[in-house]
């Protein structure tokens, strides 16, 4: 179709990721203690043969939908004796079968696609071998919501050929959560620092505290001063809120690996976190090129708990370990983008602040982002003057950085724009479209949330701009835009 800016003609492709309801992952599944103790004593009321009929009609219904359910069962059944269930049962001497159907009683599958597949970003993949001429392989990523509107971030592999087309991979249906590590190192002053931003306490208190830590610890430390100072000063309702809160932050950092057999379709970030129990959402990746020849993948992405958002920064080299930080400064809102080199020395950043505007942001390193905030662009058209953020980390051009931005104008109705920044000095605004380049058509503008078309990411192949988009917040496509032809647009636009 031609766009209603002159000489820019862009292409919805009818190439559509849509959810699949059929891949589960298996989750913890947790009731109060008192419950607890009442399933496990009905499972230990059942006679051996009662526990072989109900276990082998559990394998046969389920070992072929997970990799390793008996693993599973094993390790849910360990948490469940987490729990205060008073010394019988916890010195029982279960046998292994009682243990396996106790711990399936505690697991149950989670739908991660069942609602929605949505918000996609694209990268070329670090695997570029085996292709053919005009080919580039590609990683996508998506944020797949299931049972409760709890987010996880998804990904898919393929490859885009000659024609812009992209061929996804097979996609694997035995979704696997990482194995998580909490070896994190922290600094006093920078965890402090942080955790200021959250909560704060009498200074008496507050000394006590700081007192308990040295200026280096790591999670098991920082678990045990904190359930020292819990047991003598618990009982005091806001000190145990601040000590809690101290846990909730040092939780927000940890490292995942996934095992080297499984295909990247079937590594699910999901929710790992107490700051992310509600969701993972909407995830900006980008391959950032260091100014040593070498490159990191990473992503931007907001994590919820159900009452406060926090912005965290993940990075991988090989979409097998991950490393998740979370972001300090005034920076710390939804929808941060990281330019994908430094520039004049510094990190770059696209953010909106107040939830409304544009600003870009510049910082030393990648994880504090206390510098000053600059106001990039205010809504000015009638299509955004709900508001504007943008749509990923900007592309770099011979004429300057390309963003995409998303507006939200009368009717809540979403569109996705253009803007051209300054190579050298980003907080300039050398050329923008004055219409959306991409708007709901009527196909596209039904879904969960009606109106809505959304990008996290975009990159450049064979000339053309390639733009994935969630449609209506349920399902996602891409559109092709000549990349010449939209920057003499842009440059007309000054």
């Amino acid at each position: 179709m031609r766009n209603n800016n002159m000489g820019i003609k862009l292409t919805r492709k009818n190439i559509y990721f849509r959810p699949d309801s059929s891949r589960v992952l298996a989750r913890y599944f947790n009731i109060n203690d008192e419950r607890k103790a009442k399933v496990i004593n009905r499972v230990l009321s059942l006679s051996k043969q009662e526990t072989d009929i109900a276990l082998n009609q559990l394998l046969r219904n389920f070992s072929s939908r997970h990799r390793s359910v008996v693993d599973i069962w094993e390790r849910n059944f360990k948490r469940c004796m987490d729990s205060p269930l008073g010394e019988e049962l916890l010195n029982y001497s279960y046998t292994h079968r009682q243990k396996l159907l106790i711990g399936a009683y505690f697991t149950m599958e989670y739908s991660i696609e069942s609602a929605a597949f949505f918000n996609p970003s694209i990268v070329e993949s670090p695997d570029q071998t085996q292709l053919e001429s005009g080919q580039k392989r590609i990683i996508l990523s998506f944020r797949a919501t299931g049972e409760g509107h709890v987010s996880s971030l998804v990904f898919r592999s393929g490859v885009i050929d000659e024609n812009l087309d992209i061929h996804l991979d097979e996609v694997g249906r035995l979704l696997e959560k990482p194995k998580q590590f909490k070896n994190h190192e922290y600094f006093k002053k920078d965890f402090f620092d942080k955790l200021s931003n959250i909560d704060s306490v009498d200074e008496e208190f507050h000394n006590v505290v700081l007192q308990k830590f040295p200026e280096k610890f790591v999670y098991e430390e920082l678990r045990r001063f904190i359930r020292e100072l819990m047991s003598e000063y618990g009982q005091n309702l806001e000190y145990a809120q601040y000590l809690n809160h101290i846990l909730w932050l040092a939780s927000s950092h940890y490292q995942i690996t996934y095992s080297l057999d499984t295909s990247i379709s079937e590594r699910v970030i999901f929710p790992i976190s107490d700051t992310e129990k509600n969701g993972i959402e909407d995830a900006r990746f980008l391959k950032f090129d260091h100014d040593n020849g070498s490159s990191t993948y990473y992503a931007t992405y907001t994590a919820y708990d159900g009452m406060s958002i926090m912005p965290k920064l993940l990075s991988t080299k090989d979409f097998i370990t991950f490393k998740v930080q979370p972001i300090n400064g005034k920076i710390a809102n939804k929808g941060a983008a990281i330019f994908p080199r430094k520039i004049n020395g510094k990190y770059a950043m696209l953010c909106r602040v107040d939830g409304e505007n544009n600003f870009i942001a510049f910082s030393e390193d990648l994880i504090n982002w206390h510098n000053e905030v600059f106001l990039l662009r205010e809504p000015q058209y009638h299509w955004e003057f709900i508001q504007i953020g943008n749509c990923g980390s900007p592309i770099e051009t011979k004429y300057g950085w390309l963003v995409l931005t998303h507006s939200v104008g009368p009717m809540r109705q979403y569109s996705i724009g253009v803007s051209l920044l300054d190579l050298e000095d980003p907080r300039k605004i050398i050329g923008r479209l004055h219409e959306p380049l991409l708007y709901p058509n009527q196909e596209e503008r039904e879904g969960y949330v009606p109106n809505v078309v959304y990008s996290c990411g975009q990159i450049v192949h064979n000339g053309h701009l390639i733009l994935p988009y969630a449609m209506s917040d349920h399902s996602s496509t891409y559109a092709t835009i000549l990349l010449d032809d939209l920057l003499e647009e842009l440059l007309r636009n000054p």
